[in-house]
């Protein structure tokens, strides 16, 4: 699951499940909506990213790298430690923020949450 939202200055990227290469028919179409929005700070939050391949880093990073280009910043919220290494080995951690202060709901809450919002499944 992948979901956008914006408001005036900050695009959110939320992110559910794995991030891998099964999903990279999306990345395209994400990153031109992204980048045609031309807000200045992008928020990806990875409260609920289950595993991340170097796909799916690859795809973040271009992400932090567009916005990097257009003098936005990209911001990390709720990464798990594996997927900072992941970002760290390709060399990339540097591209992002770390939103340190931010605390993802417990996995039995979120997933509470998701049963009950109509049309969604666990």
């Amino acid at each position: 699951m992948i979901e956008l939202s914006m408001s005036s200055a900050t695009t959110t990227l939320t992110i559910g499940g794995d991030l891998d290469l099964a999903e990279r028919d999306q990345f395209p179409e994400i990153t031109a909506r992204i980048t045609g929005l031309r807000r200045q700070l992008l928020v990806i939050d990875m409260c609920a990213v289950t595993f991340m391949d170097s796909t799916g880093a690859a795809f973040l990073i271009s992400l932090a790298d567009s916005s990097r280009r257009r003098g936005g910043a990209t911001v990390l919220r709720g990464p798990d430690p594996r997927d900072l290494f992941v970002l760290e080995v390709c060399g990339a951690l540097e591209l992002f923020r770390i939103d340190t202060a931010h605390r993802c709901p417990p996995p039995d809450v979120e997933a509470a949450t998701r049963a009950d919002r109509p049309g969604r499944t666990s």
